[in-house]
């Protein structure tokens, strides 16, 4: 996926993953990709993909399980 170089890709990178949460790519309690799949996928530092999961956490779309990864919660927060 190609990112728009006008926008920071971090806000970009976690819009798409609040509308995958949004369109069930992601339903409650699966597990969304670990920051260094995020990283290839989306052709970005792992040190943005840590920031993407952070924003996901600080809006409750997401919670991270220490060794397990980051899970989608049961009543996500889908707004931008």
């Amino acid at each position: 996926m190609e990112l728009d170089e006008t926008r920071p890709k971090w806000r970009q990178v976690y819009a798409v993953i609040l509308e995958r949460i949004a369109d069930g790519t992601y339903p409650p309690n699966s597990r969304i990709p670990s920051v260094l799949a995020l990283s290839e996928e989306f052709g970005m530092s792992t040190v943005t993909g840590q920031k993407v999961i952070r924003a996901l956490r600080a809006d409750g779309s997401v919670r991270t399980e220490v060794g397990m990864g980051s899970y989608v919660n049961e009543t996500p927060t889908t707004e931008q």
